[in-house]
C-alpha cells in the first residue's frame, strides 16, 4: 500500500489534463483540414494523413511506452513524453509541405504514446490507498479522453477561425511547458526495474498497423481484390504475425502472451477496440457533415459538437461511476455500446436539407450517453485483474486497442462513405449518402461490441465491483 500523497488531487488535473491534450490531438486538426490542405498543397487522398501518422504512431507504440514507463520509472517517461510532443508541435506548426506536417503529426504521436500509459500508473500509484478514491478519480481520469477527443473539434473550430490552422498545434507548447514545471512538485518519483526493451517487436507491431491501415485507406481507390490491396493486407497480416513471434521467443517480450490469460483482459480490450471504431468515425463524419452538407464554417462546427462533451462529462463525472459501483461493468458497456449503436443509427438518417436541431442534435446526444457508459468501465474491466508490475503494460495494452480500433474503424468508414458517393463529393446529396453509409457502418460496430461484451464477458459479482477492480490494479 503506497503513502497517501497530500497533492494527489492536484497531481490528478496533470494527469487528467495530459490526456485529454493527448487524445484532443487527434481531433483538434479536424476543422482545420481545408485551410492546412490550401496552404499546404495536400493532395486529397494524403490528407488524411495528417489524422492517421498521429493515431498510428500513438496507438502503435503504447505497448512501448507502456514498457518503458514500467522500466525507467513513469515519472520519468512522462517528461520525456511531454518533451517529444512539444518538439512534435513546433515541427506541425512550423511546416511548409505535406511530409514535413505529417512528420510533426508523428512524433506527436510518440509523445502521446510515452505519456499516456506512464499517466495511468502515476494515477494508480496516487490512489491506490483507497479504492473509492481510486473510482473517483478514474473518472475524471477517464471523462478526459473522450471529452478531449470530442471538445477538440470545438477547441480546433475556434482556433482555426479567429487565428489560423497552426495555433492548433502551438497551442500544446506553452501547455507543455506548464505541465513541465509541475511535474516535479506534484508526480511522485516512480522507481524503474531492470530489463530490456523489445524495440524488433514495437516496430514490427507499429508498421504492421500502418500499413493494415494504409492498405484499407488506399482499397476504394485500388479496388479491394486488387493485387495491391492483398499484398499491402498480407505485408501488415505477416509484420502482426512477426510482432507475436517475437513476443513468444524472446526473453523480456514488449507484450507478454502469457498477460492475455488475465480473466477479462482479452473481452474488455475487444469491446474498447470497438468503441473506438464506432466512436471515432462519427464524430469525424459529423464534423464533415456540419461543414460540407449543412454549409458551418470552423467555429460553428466545432460549436455544434459542444453539446457532446457537456454530456460526457455529466455523465462519466456525475452518473457512469456510481453505476459502475452498482451493477459492475459488464452491464454498463453493454447497455453503452447498445446505446450508442442507437444513436450513430439516428445519425445515418440524416439529410442533405437537415438541420442541427432535428437531424444532428438529438442523435449525437443519445451518442454521447452511450460513450460516457461504456468508456470508463471497459477501461477498468481491462486493467482490474492485471498484476501490479505489469500495470503500465495493460494501460498501454487497452489504450493501444482503442486506437487501433479508432483508425481501423476510421478507414473502414471512410471507404463506405467514399463507395456511398462522398468520393465524388458531386453536391450535398452524394455527400450525404456516403455519410450515411458511414454513419450506419459505425452503428453495426457499436452493435457487434454489445453483443460481443454480452457473450463473452464473464460478471463480476456487483457488489462494489469498483473497490475489487482497484485493489486488482493497485501499483
Amino acid at each position: 500500500m503506497n503513502a497517501v500523497n497530500p497533492r494527489r488531487w492536484r497531481a490528478l488535473v496533470v494527469l487528467a489534463a495530459a490526456q485529454f491534450m493527448v487524445i484532443m490531438d487527434t481531433s483538434i486538426i479536424g476543422v482545420a483540414l481545408p485551410d492546412m490542405q490550401r496552404d499546404l498543397g495536400f493532395s486529397p487522398d494524403a490528407l488524411q494523413w495528417v489524422f492517421n501518422a498521429y493515431v498510428i504512431a500513438f496507438g502503435g507504440l503504447l505497448l512501448l511506452g507502456g514498457r518503458l514507463s514500467d522500466l525507467f520509472g513513469a515519472r520519468r517517461i512522462f517528461t520525456v513524453g511531454w518533451l517529444v510532443l512539444i518538439a512534435g508541435s513546433v515541427v506541425a506548426a512550423a511546416a511548409s509541405g505535406p511530409w514535413m506536417e505529417i512528420l510533426g503529426r508523428g512524433v506527436q504521436g510518440v509523445g502521446g504514446a510515452l505519456i499516456a500509459p506512464a499517466s495511468m500508473t502515476l494515477l494508480m500509484m496516487l490512489f491506490s490507498h483507497d479504492p473509492r478514491e481510486l473510482g473517483k478519480a478514474m473518472a475524471l481520469y477517464g471523462a478526459a479522453a473522450p471529452a478531449g477527443g470530442t471538445a477538440g473539434v470545438f477547441l480546433g473550430g475556434v482556433v482555426t477561425e479567429y487565428l489560423s490552422w497552426p495555433w492548433v498545434f502551438i497551442v500544446y507548447i506553452p501547455i507543455g511547458v506548464a505541465t513541465l514545471l509541475a511535474v516535479p512538485a506534484l508526480l511522485p518519483a516512480v522507481a524503474g526495474r531492470r530489463g530490456s526493451v523489445d524495440v524488433l517487436g514495437g516496430l514490427a507491431v507499429t508498421a504492421g498497423i500502418a500499413l493494415a491501415v494504409f492498405a484499407i485507406v488506399r482499397a476504394p481507390d485500388q479496388g479491394w481484390g486488387s493485387a495491391a490491396t492483398l499484398l499491402e493486407l498480407a505485408g501488415a497480416a505477416v509484420l502482426l504475425a512477426l510482432f507475436l513471434i517475437v513476443q513468444r521467443v524472446i526473453r523480456e517480450p514488449l507484450m507478454p502472451l502469457r498477460i492475455w490469460r488475465t480473466p477479462g483482459l482479452a473481452v474488455a480490450n475487444l469491446a474498447m477496440a470497438l468503441l473506438g471504431a464506432a466512436w471515432i468515425p462519427m464524430w469525424y463524419f459529423l464534423n464533415l457533415y456540419l461543414q460540407q452538407v449543412l454549409g458551418y464554417s470552423a467555429f460553428p462546427s466545432g460549436a455544434a459538437l459542444l453539446p457532446m462533451t457537456i454530456a460526457i462529462m455529466i455523465f462519466m463525472i456525475g452518473i457512469t461511476a456510481r453505476l459502475l459501483g452498482r451493477f459492475g461493468a459488464k452491464p454498463l458497456i453493454v447497455i453503452g455500446l447498445a446505446v450508442l449503436a442507437a444513436g450513430v443509427a439516428g445519425l445515418s438518417l440524416v439529410r442533405p436539407d437537415g438541420t442541427f436541431v432535428a437531424d444532428v442534435l438529438p442523435a449525437s446526444l443519445v451518442a454521447a450517453v452511450g460513450m460516457s457508459l461504456a468508456y470508463i468501465p471497459a477501461m477498468m474491466s481491462a486493467m482490474s485483474g492485471a498484476r501490479p508490475e505489469e500495470s503500465g503494460l495493460a494501460s498501454g495494452i487497452v489504450n493501444t486497442t482503442y486506437q487501433i480500433g479508432s483508425a481501423l474503424g476510421l478507414a473502414v468508414m471512410t471507404a463506405l462513405a467514399a463507395g456511398g458517393g462522398a468520393a465524388a463529393a458531386d453536391g450535398p446529396a452524394a455527400l450525404t449518402d456516403g455519410f450515411q453509409a458511414a454513419f450506419a457502418g459505425a452503428a453495426v460496430v457499436a452493435a457487434a461490441g454489445a453483443v460481443l461484451t454480452l457473450l463473452f464477458m464473464r460478471k463480476r459479482g456487483s457488489s462494489a465491483p469498483v473497490a475489487a477492480d482497484a485493489q486488482a490494479a493497485q501499483v
